[in-house]
């Protein structure tokens, strides 16, 4: 698989600080019940990095020091992970909001047949990933036989009041299947609602867009086609700086499977940790390792964000975050 990450380094992106931080996103490892062609963290079946416990534990310890609020939980297929369960009590207990990234199919393969009811048990809001409302598109991108288990998992989750209580929220993901821009997310997501109710009675809060970014199996599938430099170009066409006030990695760390840290998950899948300084652009990283732990007595206000072209991404069009587009 060819790598994008050097062709990243040389961008005009603006510079861009960090505010308060508010959330925490943690990659509990790479393991995955599917491998998805739009995939940056290039997840699947084969793949061994798991979080330790003793990792899960460290990031708590930040949660008390920091009085973090809301902890984002991704993979992989974060639910694979043994201490799955364990964190999220422990984040619950603490009054943290708790988000789990769900590819929907794991909620029925066998070992986690329950994790639908602890998810509603312990109040997690889902986000769950539906990149269209046609069968076709969704198996194209992730797999044969996906879109019916996904509409299975998702009527398991209005079963158990997500989507309908307002304290099961259930929103689901978009991603576009190829070289473009999603379109406009209100609209969208009117069109998903209409189509997912007609269809299979399924109902859910909102729809959240996200761009693809060109970076990992996404990133070396636009090298394959010839297509890299043309997507870059569709990026940056789209700019608008409007974007930029609403930036995702302003008020988010991104945590991997290790317990490093990255300005957000993308960068974290290019290995560019996050740096201590506020007095200069810094553009691509060497693979830094900084860890959780040494971040507990550090403030991080105002320091600069790691950037790079794939940052056009989250600035393209409507924008583009892990909560859906910046501007509605």
């Amino acid at each position: 698989m060819r790598d994008t990450e050097p062709l990243l380094k040389a961008t005009d992106f603006p510079s861009i600080y960090r505010s308060s931080l508010t959330t925490l996103q943690i990659n509990l490892g790479y393991l995955c019940n599917l491998s998805c062609t739009h995939c940056h963290v290039n997840a699947g079946p084969k793949r061994t990095e798991l979080m330790s416990k003793a990792t899960i534990d460290e990031i708590l310890n930040f949660i008390d020091v920091k009085n973090i609020k809301s902890i984002d939980l991704t993979g992989g297929a974060p639910e694979m992970n043994p201490d799955f369960k364990y964190f999220v009590r422990e984040a619950r207990r603490r009054n943290c909001e708790v988000i789990d990234r769900c590819n929907l199919t794991i909620l029925l393969e066998p070992g986690y047949e329950d994790m639908a009811m602890f998810l509603a048990e312990e109040g997690v809001r889902v986000v769950a990933s539906l990149p269209c409302y046609e069968e076709e598109n969704v198996n194209e991108q992730r797999g044969k036989g996906v879109y019916q288990s996904s509409i299975e998992a998702l009527q398991r989750l209005n079963s158990l009041g997500y989507g309908k209580k307002s304290s099961l929220p259930l929103d689901l993901v978009y991603n576009p299947n190829g070289a473009f821009l999603p379109p406009p997310q209100q609209s969208l997501e009117a069109e998903y609602k209409q189509q997912l109710s007609s269809r299979h009675d399924i109902t859910f809060n909102e729809l959240l867009t996200i761009t693809n970014m060109p970076i990992s199996r996404f990133g070396s599938v636009l090298l394959a086609h010839d297509q890299f430099d043309d997507y870059i170009s569709l990026l940056k066409d789209n700019f608008s700086e409007h974007n930029l006030s609403n930036l995702m990695c302003k008020s988010l760390i991104s945590i991997d499977w290790l317990g490093n840290v990255y300005d957000c998950d993308f960068n974290q899948m290019l290995g560019w940790g996050v740096e201590s300084s506020n007095d200069k652009k810094i553009i691509g990283t060497d693979r830094s390792n900084t860890h959780i732990t040494e971040l507990l007595n550090r403030e991080m206000l105002g320091d600069a964000i790691v950037i790079g072209q794939h940052c056009y991404g989250c600035t393209a069009g409507q924008g583009s975050s892990c909560s859906g587009a910046l501007d509605e």
